[in-house]
């Protein structure tokens, strides 16, 4: 087993479907907790995953409870035939207001996500082992989605964002720590589009939105802008709403059906 321990929800005690996950993580050094939504009609047979990152302040919980994520895939199933996936929710590992997902001298938030997450999720229903795997995330999550997407194409068959920071710099207007706080020791670029340009080539279907009211919109117009100069493939969309819960309930859905159609 990859873990050291491991500790599952009892399913007559949880919500329908859900499972609240401990483990302890070798790559952050200390128990970590994650959040997995398996539709109940889901039949037999490979299951694809999905891994939905969180924003700043916010915890395993937070696409459930707050974005109601495991009602917008029932939703997507029952009137738009979506195939049933796993929703996979992990903490982002808890450091300051928020680790961006990211390599620190302290813990690896990183590797967390690219190898741990799915990891747990293959340990708690097996069929995600051998199906197509996604990454999408709001805000500090959509920075970490792009950007660990873009890192390691080979794991994703798709990946999506929603009004999302699109360089670390980016979050010094929601947290309290400063960048040199986070004690980065990746050595991968930190902006979005040095990932992107640096695996152009085997890049999966990439799609990314913002909020017409949203305080990063013209971040993500600049990353649009430069993915058109790179001749970077993507899809990027502009609605209207902020930087809220309700926009991202509302266009969870849009990730969802993008990652749907790359299963046919």
């Amino acid at each position: 087993m990859p873990f050291r321990t491991l500790e599952i929800s009892f399913p007559e005690f949880a919500p329908k479907g859900i499972s609240f996950v401990t483990v302890k993580s070798a790559a952050l050094k200390r128990r970590v907790d994650l959040s997995l939504y398996v539709p109940p009609s889901a039949p037999q047979g490979p299951l694809p995953l999905v891994t939905l990152l969180h924003g700043v302040y916010g915890s395993h919980w937070a696409w459930l409870f707050k974005g109601g994520a495991h009602r917008v895939l029932d939703r997507l199933m029952a009137e738009e035939e979506l195939p049933p996936m796993m929703l996979a929710m992990p903490s982002d590992g808890l450091w300051g207001d928020g680790s961006a997902y990211a390599r620190h001298a302290e813990a690896d938030y990183h590797r967390w996500i690219i190898e741990e997450v799915p990891a747990a999720a293959t340990l708690v229903d097996p069929r995600v082992a051998h199906a197509s795997h996604f990454i999408a995330g709001l805000s500090m999550g959509g920075y970490g989605a792009l950007r660990l997407g873009a890192l390691h194409p080979e794991k994703f068959a798709a990946i999506s964002a929603h009004s999302s920071c699109t360089d670390i710099a980016h979050m010094q207007g929601f947290v309290e720590e400063t960048t040199e706080q986070f004690q980065l020791t990746e050595e991968a670029p930190m902006p979005v589009i040095e990932c992107l340009k640096q695996n152009a080539s085997r890049l999966p279907p990439l799609r990314f939105d913002c909020g017409q009211e949203d305080l990063l919109i013209e971040h993500n117009r600049t990353l649009h802008h430069q993915l058109g100069e790179a001749n970077i493939a993507h899809v990027y969309e502009e609605f209207p709403g902020g930087h809220t819960w309700e926009y991202w309930n509302e266009h969870l859905a849009d990730s969802l059906r993008f990652f749907g159609k790359t299963l046919g």
